[in-house]
């Protein structure tokens, strides 16, 4: 990690598409583009999301020129009749556009490997503003644009996200750093947290950074973050390293790791430095423990298999789980999250097993346990546990709070901390 001693800058993001003001497509580019800017000391200053009309566009660029340090577009430089971008920061910036023969000659290459007719409208994706530079697009037929005028930097991305990431991330970004204007390494540390809220963690926090230090949190599905960038006070990367692990320390259990990496990584990383296997089965979730686990590269070292078992008949015919339990107990209790871990390791011959079960709503439920509580159980080769969580959230939030809390759980199972609930083993 490097220390950052960027001034600070300003950032506009400008979002277009008629799809993202009438509600057909969510706007993953902010949250996506938030985050990497972020990491490089360029944090938006503002946002803003346009129509595809010419001159809503070349407005807010006219107006933001010069303003801004850094100015990002995403989407409208396409072919189709609404795609606009390209004419209106032409027409913003009072100059033309320009043909690049070396991004309309890979234009037509795609197209003859595909066997398609290079049309005129395709042709209107090879320009870029006077002064502007072509940024290739290996995963479409849309080149990027960068540009830089006074003050102002200026990158135009491709709508698709499989085209707008590597773009920004391989072309973009090594730009910025040759201007100065983007950080070499991570502008902040980030220590992430399960298991304690925004506010005891700031509490445990605050007291350790500097007056001038930047202190922002993130609370995603039960994961808080804390983000520490240095500010004013010229604190060095390791000062920074320094109260990441002092606030380790003081945190205890709750702390996850010092980084990005989620949950699902580090519970697959103790597993295979263990080299170990789990079993899944899963009720209220659905399979969405198993997609998180899936998720992880490396994860066919550790993962053994899943069984989602949503009926009373498929927690019997598939788990095995017996039906007296399941009449005693009920589905959604601590007695049968520990069948069904138990029965997983047993299908799957894994080492370990977690299994969830609950009310995600918005059925269900009793007045001992209301809607939002979930059983989690836990196998491994020295017993069985289960715990009870009572999550907040809709149906949708519900389920996603409780893979987190169900990975949690194998976290501190593997680094033998303890846990509540203890039901049977040591």
């Amino acid at each position: 990690m490097e220390t950052c001693k960027n001034p600070a800058r300003q950032v506009l993001v400008i979002n277009i598409g008629d799809e993202l003001l009438d509600g057909i497509r969510e706007n993953g580019h902010l949250l996506w583009l938030g985050e990497q800017l972020a990491r490089c000391g360029l944090p938006i200053t503002r946002s803003v999301v346009v129509r595809d009309d010419a001159s809503e566009i070349a407005r807010e660029i006219g107006q933001s020129w010069g303003a801004y340090d850094l100015i990002v577009t995403t989407g409208g430089i396409g072919p189709t009749s609404d795609d606009h971008t390209r004419e209106a920061v032409a027409a913003a910036l009072g100059v033309r556009l320009g043909p690049v023969p070396a991004a309309e000659a890979a234009l037509r290459e795609r197209f003859a490997l595909i066997g398609r007719q290079v049309a005129a409208a395709d042709l209107s994706q090879c320009t870029v503003p006077l002064g502007g530079e072509s940024l290739p697009n290996p995963r479409g037929t849309a080149p990027g644009v960068s540009s830089t005028a006074g003050r102002s930097a200026l990158a135009m991305l491709p709508g698709p996200s499989l085209e707008l990431r590597p773009m920004f991330e391989h072309e973009v970004i090594p730009r910025l750093q040759g201007i100065g204007c983007a950080c070499q390494g991570e502008a902040y540390i980030q220590v992430r947290t399960f298991g304690l809220g925004a506010v005891p963690l700031e509490q445990v926090v605050r007291p350790l950074l500097a007056p001038e230090m930047v202190l922002t949190f993130g609370t995603h599905n039960g994961v808080v973050d804390a983000r520490i960038s240095s500010g004013g006070s010229g604190a060095t990367a390791e000062h920074l390293l320094e109260l990441a692990r002092r606030i380790r320390d003081t945190v205890g259990h709750d702390f996850v790791c010092t980084g990005h990496s989620c949950l699902a990584t580090i519970v697959v990383e103790q597993l295979r430095s263990m080299e170990k296997t789990v079993a899944l089965a899963e009720s209220c979730t659905g399979g969405l423990l198993a997609d998180a686990f899936t998720d992880v590269p490396g994860a066919s070292k550790v993962f053994a298999g899943s069984a989602v078992c949503y009926t009373n008949d498929a927690k019997m015919g598939i788990l095995g789980v017996p039906e007296c339990l399941l009449a005693q107990h009920g589905a959604v209790s601590a007695e049968c999250a520990v069948a069904m871990a138990t029965a997983a390791a047993e299908k799957f011959a894994s080492d370990y097993a977690l299994a969830v079960t609950g009310y995600a709503g918005p059925g269900g439920g009793t007045d001992a346990d209301p809607v939002g509580t979930v059983y989690l159980g836990y196998a491994s080769p020295t017993g069985v546990w289960s715990r009870r969580v009572h999550l907040p959230g809709d149906r949708a939030q519900v389920k996603l709070r409780a893979v987190n809390t169900a990975l949690d759980l194998m976290r501190r199972k593997l680094n033998k901390y303890r846990v509540e609930d203890l039901m049977h083993g040591a």
